[in-house]
């Protein structure tokens, strides 16, 4: 199964969709993320935004329900499901097209490596979950959801080690494209 969606996703890449996959990321860094930072900063009163630290417990973010406030545990429930709906979008996309057409460059077609492509999804899959955890909790103070609350740090975390993992492996695929010894002949 993966390996066929990973040879569907190297077909489907181009250079030309990575270079669009590279400015709708930056663009969308560059322009929007600092607005949604400052939003989010707004009503959490410093305390911060789950989906943003590595690692925090169910209290920590029954905490931060308690800091956002009614109105900021709206916003923020909001912004999951609007502009953190659109940015795993935008980075899987830049992740997939860049890393398939990076391997296709670099890697034999017969490379167990080639199924790296792929790594970006599971990194949405885990943002997804994170946002409906989060979003539950939030919308349910102060009643306390003991499973989803102890989920949500979980799929944070295995969400930012998907997404580290993919800009690793798309960085050493980049590297290896300019200074290392292709495997392609």
């Amino acid at each position: 199964m993966f390996l066929n969606l990973s040879k569907k996703l190297l077909t489907f890449s181009s250079k030309k969709l990575t270079i669009l996959g590279a400015v709708l990321f930056l663009a969308f860094s560059m322009f929007f993320l600092p607005g949604q930072n400052a939003i989010a900063e707004i009503h959490s009163a410093g305390a911060g935004s789950p989906d943003t630290f590595l690692f925090y417990t169910p209290a920590d973010l029954y905490q931060m329900a308690e800091t956002y406030g009614t109105e900021g545990r709206a916003a923020y429930i909001h912004a999951r499901w609007t502009f953190d709906l659109a940015f795993p979008i935008i980075y899987t996309f830049f992740l997939i097209v860049s890393i398939s057409w990076f391997e296709k460059q670099v890697l034999k077609e017969d490379s167990e490596l080639r199924t790296g492509n792929i790594l970006p999804l599971f990194a949405t899959l885990f943002d997804l979950l994170e946002n409906i955890c989060t979003s539950l909790v939030f919308s349910s103070y102060p009643d306390y959801l003991s499973f989803v609350s102890m989920l949500a740090p979980f799929f944070t975390l295995m969400k930012w080690i998907c997404v580290g993992s993919s800009f690793v492996f798309l960085f050493v695929l980049v590297f290896w494209s300019f200074f290392g010894k292709k495997q392609k002949a």
